[in-house]
């Protein structure tokens, strides 16, 4: 008989309720200049915006496909969720992802910033 010891870390759970608002408007892109960036290519902002909020770097690539750009949607709704916002409602996500992705992607990268917190998920397996 052998004794088998199992071991579950503790996962990180992370609960901020600095204001159940959107920090800005969503078409407040001129605030932060570098943001102006995601306007000549949303792509690529919307890529470096998604790695930094700790998902898929080219997860925002499959909003090509689509009527609704369902990564700039989950994105809005995950970031709602996950910084208590409770200005908003999925219908309204879903219209700023289809309509106003640039800036959609603007407004959520100026809410991480003022949030100030950059969350990585980092896995390591020994070998």
């Amino acid at each position: 008989m052998s004794n088998t010891m199992v071991i579950k870390q503790p996962e990180p759970v992370m609960v901020l309720q600095d204001s159940d608002q959107w920090g800005s408007r969503i078409c407040d892109c001129c605030q932060d200049v570098p943001e102006c960036f995601a306007f000549w290519c949303c792509p690529c902002f919307a890529c470096k915006i998604t790695d930094s909020y700790g998902e898929g770097l080219c997860l925002p690539l499959l909003d090509i496909f689509g009527m609704v750009p369902p990564i700039t949607f989950a994105m809005r709704v995950s970031m709602r969720h996950r910084y208590g916002i409770s200005q908003g409602s999925i219908c309204g996500d879903c219209i700023y992802a289809s309509f106003c992705t640039s800036c959609s992607w603007c407004q959520m990268s100026r809410e991480m910033k003022r949030r100030k917190i950059q969350v990585k998920l980092v896995s390591t397996k020994r070998t």
